[in-house]
């Protein structure tokens, strides 16, 4: 029974990287919906690797870093599937050889880099693609669970995610004065991705945010990809300019008694 309504809708990727990617799950999963999917990535170099990942699908180039690349990709689009019931943002990107880990020294370039690629790429995207959206179509990004927290290795990307989060809102009610087409994020929890990978000290923060979970247990790249496949369904259509949180929890659990006892332990023992 295909109770997400997904069935012979079609929808955009952006993101696919490799089989740890959230855009890669999502993906896969509306495949298995029913839905027809096409992928985008960023370079002919990653199309060559998602067409022996996904082989016999779609998939076409735009570095969303670049207008011109978008303008021609919607103009590939136009002409190869000119209707979209939504589509999945699932682009980030942030230069971390230069930064020293500490805020106020964030490089200039690397910042509003950081924020073309992994936040207004959204707004340019949307803006391009308007006209292939369904009535009803559904845009998705992906987001962190928490932006208002100063991981101090996750840096200058936190204020990127909030500037993200607030442009959901802002594309909501700017497309609402045309039709119905819908702006969501899933404001995920730490996942083991290869992007994630990049961040330094990210791994020791992992097996933190792991145990500060009400499971005890790691947030599942599938987990999130399941919400972002919700929310891209017909079966949300009443979820508009908002964010799902996907922590298993995490969120809530920093002062969780064990990690409390283990930290004022290691206290004592100095």
């Amino acid at each position: 029974m295909d109770w997400l309504g997904l069935e012979g809708r079609k929808l955009a990727v952006f993101g696919v990287a490799n089989k740890k990617s959230v855009a890669y799950h999502v993906g896969t999963r509306l495949e298995e919906a029913g839905a027809e999917v096409v992928y985008v990535v960023r370079s002919p170099q990653r199309r060559e690797q998602c067409e022996r990942l996904l082989p016999g699908r779609d998939v076409l180039v735009c570095d969303v870093e670049f207008p011109e690349q978008i303008e021609a990709l919607r103009e590939e689009l136009s002409l190869r599937h000119p209707r979209l019931d939504g589509f999945l943002h699932s682009i980030a990107f942030a230069d971390y050889e230069d930064a020293s880990g500490r805020f106020h020294e964030t490089p200039k370039a690397a910042f509003l880099q950081a924020v073309d690629i992994s936040c207004y790429s959204l707004v340019a995207l949307s803006n391009a693609l308007r006209e292939l959206l369904s009535p009803d179509a559904s845009v998705v990004t992906i987001s962190i669970s928490q932006t208002d927290m100063a991981a101090e290795n996750y840096g200058y990307m936190a204020p990127v995610k909030a500037a993200l989060d607030s442009t959901v809102v802002f594309l909501a009610k700017s497309f609402s004065g045309f039709g119905e087409v819908r702006f969501n994020a899933v404001k995920a929890g730490l996942l083991k991705t290869s992007a994630s990978a990049g961040i330094p000290g990210y791994v020791d923060s992992y097996l933190f945010g792991e145990q500060a979970t009400l499971r005890k247990r790691g947030l599942a790249t599938g987990e999130v990809a399941d919400a972002a496949c919700f929310l891209l369904s017909p079966r949300s259509s009443g979820i508009n300019a908002g964010g799902i949180v996907v922590d298993a929890g995490m969120g809530v659990n920093y002062f969780d008694r064990a990690l409390v006892e283990r930290v004022a332990g290691e206290d004592r023992d100095r």
